[in-house]
């Protein structure tokens, strides 16, 4: 397969878009109120580890829009409807980021976390019918936010009062 290398940039830049634009809510906030909250013994992993893992996340998410822009198929609706689950789930990671540590409000970060959730896996079928290694792309993301909308959930419980 030839690369298509404007489309892969492109693709690589808008999925960094979120994690740039988050990152300027989430500085201030990480070293200064995140660590004053009650977070799960055990469950919390060590600030160090975010950064990696989210710098892959958003790759296999940059990976996923350029296969779902190149593959070529019958129906452009279904192109279409993949790549609008795409950009609204893209909008509402970037809106976890900005209610969480913006706002400083695990309850109105954990609601949004939950449609982040539906929307990334709406994505997911949606990128599957288009081309299957897209979707597989994109797993890795669901499970990381499902797992953090346990940790956000038991943040919440944590600190409530």
């Amino acid at each position: 397969m030839k690369i298509n290398y404007k489309v892969a940039l492109s693709s690589l830049i808008i999925c960094f878009i979120p994690a740039i634009i988050g990152g300027l809510f989430t500085s201030s906030s990480v070293s200064t109120w995140y660590p004053t909250l009650n977070k799960p013994a055990g469950l919390t992993p060590p600030n160090w580890l975010f950064g990696p893992v989210w710098t892959i996340l958003y790759l296999m998410q940059g990976i996923s829009l350029y296969l779902i822009t190149i593959t070529k198929i019958d129906n452009p609706i279904t192109k279409l409807m993949a790549k609008l689950f795409f950009f609204l789930q893209l909008i509402f990671n970037l809106l976890w980021s900005i209610f969480f540590f913006g706002l400083k409000s695990p309850m109105l970060a954990f609601v949004e976390i939950g449609l982040l959730d539906i929307t990334v896996i709406f994505t997911i079928i949606a990128a599957y019918r288009i081309k299957k290694s897209a979707a597989y792309f994109l797993i890795p993301y669901l499970l990381w936010i499902s797992f953090a909308t346990i940790l956000n959930y038991q943040i919440v419980l944590l600190n409530r009062g």
